[in-house]
């Protein structure tokens, strides 16, 4: 039978990447302009003390968010392609509610948690009065609406374009919502739930997506129990485990250097970091959106030889090269006045730290294609014991350069952490190629 050589099938997947991330960049291209709009309504109502106030809070629930949850999508595409490729669509149902249950049961875990520090750290996050509940109750929001699940479904047949929509409706609801509280309820509260209705819209545009595309190719949802899947598919507890604590710390090290910058220097602080930061990921927001197309062509080309991996991971690895070059000139040519343009005069004190924060995100994503090698070549071990170092790193270096230069510390903590993650995960995924 004739065998296609390595350098069709690396070109074949990686088409396959550019055209997934194109449909992500489009979804995130109408959510950056929206970024934008709404960004300047919510710094300009708030100032930047009441901004820093509702920062701390966006950070404490994704901080909850990200420790309890799982990258479900990748245990259902890793997972599930076999049974997709053998016709066994009950077995992938297993595995889709296997990954269900675990959600759920991370949405009950995040509630607890929520419940715990809002009572007995509330005080140090500086919520302000009669802020709990409110806080507790867009905690659970979020923790609700984790939509990691249908994105496995619809990454598994590759519909990054549907994934793309349902992404969008993020923006779009935070948009509407920050509209609606800008004229009816003008602080904290009425922004908390613009962002708790956005979050809403977008799980709901999820589901119903992947059971369209799902449909009469997942299985029967009565078809066994959910718990078979772990019998079904060895390793895949293991794997479970590794997403979930390499997710949660590389989440993690981002906003909790919130928390820990509002520790130090107060809530103006914190908010000017913050903007700084989400301005920054905002430019680099290609990194995560090639990682997830990266990902699934990579586990395809598991089976395929080592030659047609290897030919992959050097084409993404020159096209994340030249994304970082364009998106550091970027920073550099239109960052301050985006900045002024954005927030106000009141907020241009953070574009040093949105330089510093720029290039260590753009150092993330020259490397952007480790991560999902490691993870596809069975090494999620291996990669979580590099973010693992690299986390503990960015938290001791800003504990460490906080109280001698501030904010500015923070920022320079996160370029070192990230140089020092590049450089071990680039070791690590060239012997991975080179023993495969």
């Amino acid at each position: 039978m004739f065998k296609r050589k390595p350098g069709a099938a690396a070109g074949d997947g990686f088409a396959r990447i550019l055209a997934n991330t194109g449909w992500l960049l489009g979804g995130k291209g109408v959510g950056a302009v929206l970024s934008l709009a709404y960004l300047a309504i919510v710094t300009r109502t708030l100032g930047v003390a009441d901004f820093g106030r509702f920062a701390l809070v966006l950070s404490a629930a994704n901080v909850i968010k990200t420790l309890v949850s799982f990258d479900s999508w990748q245990i259902v595409v890793r997972y599930g392609q076999p049974h997709l490729a053998s016709g066994d669509g009950d077995a992938l149902n297993r595995v889709l509610r296997f990954c269900i249950l675990i959600d759920l049961c991370s949405a009950l875990a995040g509630g607890l948690i929520a419940a715990a520090i809002i009572l007995f750290l509330g005080d140090t996050l500086q919520l302000g009065p009669g802020m709990g509940l409110q806080v507790w109750l867009f905690c659970m929001v979020m923790m609700v609406t984790i939509r990691s699940s249908p994105t496995g479904i619809l990454r598994l047949f590759d519909r990054f374009d549907s994934a793309a929509f349902a992404e969008t409706m993020i923006p779009v609801g935070r948009m509407i919502g920050a509209l609606v509280a800008w004229i009816v309820m003008p602080g904290i509260t009425g922004f908390l739930i613009a962002w708790a209705f956005a979050e809403l819209l977008c799980a709901l545009s999820y589901w119903r997506l992947a059971l369209r595309v799902g449909r009469g190719r997942i299985g029967r949802w009565g078809a066994g129990r959910a718990l078979d899947a772990r019998r079904e598919n060895p390793g895949i507890i293991g794997f479970l485990t590794a997403t979930n604590l390499q997710t949660s710390l590389s989440s993690i090290g981002q906003q909790v250097a919130v928390l820990i910058v509002g520790g130090f220097v107060g809530p103006a602080g914190a908010g000017l970091y913050r903007l700084a930061n989400q301005l920054a990921n905002s430019l680099t927001k290609i990194s995560s959106l090639l990682s997830r197309s990266i990902f699934v062509e990579l586990s395809r080309s598991h089976g395929q030889g080592a030659d047609a991996l290897g030919a992959l991971f050097r084409r993404t690895n020159r096209l994340a090269l030249a994304a970082g070059a364009v998106i550091i000139g970027l920073i550099l040519t239109i960052g301050h006045p985006l900045l002024g343009l954005i927030a106000g005069p009141a907020f241009l004190p953070a574009y040093p730290l949105l330089l510093m924060l720029g290039v260590a995100a753009c150092i993330d994503l020259i490397g952007v294609s480790y991560r999902p090698l490691l993870m596809a070549t069975d090494r999620a071990g291996l990669s979580l014991r590099i973010t693992f170092l690299s986390t503990l790193l960015l938290l001791g270096l800003q504990t460490a350069l906080l109280p001698l230069y501030g904010t500015h510390g923070a920022a320079m903590a996160n370029i070192v952490a990230a140089l020092a993650g590049f450089v071990m995960m680039g070791l690590a995924s060239r012997r991975a190629v080179a023993k495969y």
